[in-house]
C-alpha cells in the first residue's frame, strides 16, 4: 500500500492499523531548533481521544504518545520525528463475523477489490485510529508554528449536526471548550444531545460539519497554479475519514451570490490594507491574504451501526450486516481536533515552502 505520506517539506507519514499493537507517524522535514516533548503533543491527543462521552466511541485508549527519535535535550535535531502510540483496548472479537463480509458504507469492499487482503479487525488502515497519528503530527507543526508565527492561532468547532445548525448571531467560541460536541452555540447543545441520544438509542448515526478556522495567518503563502494553499487544504481534508466535501471561505455558497456580493472590498486602514468581508475565505489565486483561513468539510454518518444492512460477502452471497463494536454515533464530533490538525501541517508547510522560495520577500502597497 503506497500513498501514507502527505505534504512537501513538512512531510507526514502515518503508519499502523485499528487493533494493532500501534499506530503512529514519522514527521519529516521539521526545522531544528524547536522545543518539543511528548507533553507540547499530549493535550492535542487529549482533544480527540475516544470514550470521553457518551457521545463517542467506548473504546478507552489513552493514546499516550512517545517520541523514538528526532529530539534531543528537548529540542528538535531536524532529522525525522518518529511518533508512537500504542493501542491498549482493541476489541477484535466484535469484528469476527464481518470478516467474509462487507458492511455497507464502508472502505470493506473497495480494499477487497483493491488489495485482494483486508484486515477486518475495526477496518485496520481505514479506521479513523489512523487520525490519532495526525493529531500527533498536528502537536509537532503547532510547535513550530509557535516558534515561526506566534500569533497564529487554529480553531475549529462542528457548525452542523444532521439537520441542525447553529445561529452564529449566537457564536462564542469559548462555549466550544466547554461542551462534548464542539459547539460555538450554547442554545444547540442540549438540542443536539437529544438528538443524539435518540440516535444512538436507535442503533442509527448521523453526519456534521466541522469548521475551521486560522487567524494570524502571514499573507503570501501558496503559489499558483498546482501548488495553491486552497487546493492543498481540500486535499489534507478530504483525506480525513468519513469527510465527502470541503469548502474554502464561502464555498458551495458562492454560487448563490453575485460578483458585487461576493468581492472581498479593500480600503486603507492605519495598519495598511484591510478587507471589508471574507468571502474568499483568506485565500485569493490560491495565496493567502493575510485575512482567517476558513475551511469547513462535511463528514458522512458512522457507517457502523447495529441497525441491519443488505450487503454481500466475499462469495457473492447475500447477508444482513450488523456491526457490533464501540462506535462514534457522529463522527464529526472527534474529527474537529483532526480538521485542527490538518490546518496546522498545511499552513506548516507552505510556510516552509515560502521561506524557500521568496526568503520572505513581499510586495508592499501605499
Amino acid at each position: 500500500m503506497s500513498l501514507n505520506t502527505f505534504g512537501h517539506l513538512f512531510r507526514v507519514t502515518t503508519w499502523g492499523e485499528s487493533h494493532g499493537p500501534a499506530i503512529g507517524c514519522t514527521v519529516d522535514g521539521c526545522p531544528p531548533g524547536v522545543v518539543l516533548d511528548e507533553g507540547a503533543i499530549q493535550p492535542w491527543l487529549d482533544r480527540r481521544r475516544p470514550g470521553q462521552s457518551k457521545f463517542t466511541t467506548q473504546r478507552q485508549e489513552p493514546d499516550q504518545v512517545r517520541i523514538l527519535s528526532g529530539v534531543f535535550e528537548g529540542v528538535t535535531t531536524g532529522t525525522p520525528i518518529q511518533l508512537m502510540i500504542e493501542n491498549t483496548d482493541q476489541r477484535s472479537k466484535d469484528y469476527g463475523e464481518i470478516a467474509r463480509q462487507f458492511r455497507p458504507g464502508h472502505a470493506d469492499v473497495t480494499y477487497h477489490l483493491k488489495y485482494g487482503v483486508r484486515d477486518h479487525r475495526g477496518g485496520g488502515r481505514s479506521s479513523a485510529r489512523e487520525t490519532a497519528s495526525r493529531v500527533a503530527a498536528g502537536g509537532v507543526a503547532r510547535a513550530v508554528l509557535a516558534a515561526l508565527v506566534p500569533g497564529l492561532k487554529i480553531t475549529g468547532y462542528m457548525v452542523q449536526m444532521g439537520t441542525k445548525t447553529i445561529d452564529r448571531a449566537r457564536f462564542d467560541s469559548d462555549e466550544a471548550e466547554r461542551n462534548p460536541f464542539w459547539c460555538p452555540d450554547p442554545a444547540m447543545v442540549g438540542e443536539w444531545a437529544a438528538y443524539l441520544d435518540g440516535l444512538r438509542l436507535s442503533h442509527n448515526s448521523v453526519g456534521a460539519v466541522v469548521e475551521v478556522v486560522a487567524t494570524g495567518v502571514p499573507p503570501g503563502l501558496g503559489a499558483p497554479l498546482y501548488g495553491k494553499l486552497d487546493s492543498d487544504l481540500a486535499a489534507a481534508m478530504m483525506s480525513i475519514n468519513a469527510v465527502k466535501g470541503v469548502e474554502i471561505g464561502e464555498g458551495m455558497a458562492a454560487a448563490a451570490l453575485t460578483g458585487v456580493e461576493n468581492a472581498d472590498e479593500m480600503e486603507m486602514g492605519p495598519d495598511g490594507l484591510r478587507y471589508l468581508s471574507n468571502h474568499a475565505g483568506g485565500i485569493l489565486g490560491g495565496i493567502s491574504t493575510g485575512q482567517p483561513v476558513v475551511c469547513r468539510f462535511a463528514v458522512k454518518p458512522t457507517s457502523s451501526i447495529l441497525t441491519p444492512r443488505r450487503s454481500v460477502d466475499t462469495l457473492g452471497h447475500a447477508v444482513e450486516v450488523v456491526t457490533k463494536g464501540r462506535h462514534d454515533p457522529c463522527v464529526g464530533i472527534r474529527a474537529v481536533p483532526v480538521g485542527e490538525a490538518m490546518m496546522a501541517c498545511v499552513l506548516l508547510d507552505h510556510i516552509l515552502l515560502d521561506r524557500g522560495q521568496t526568503g520572505g520577500i513581499r510586495g508592499t502597497i501605499g
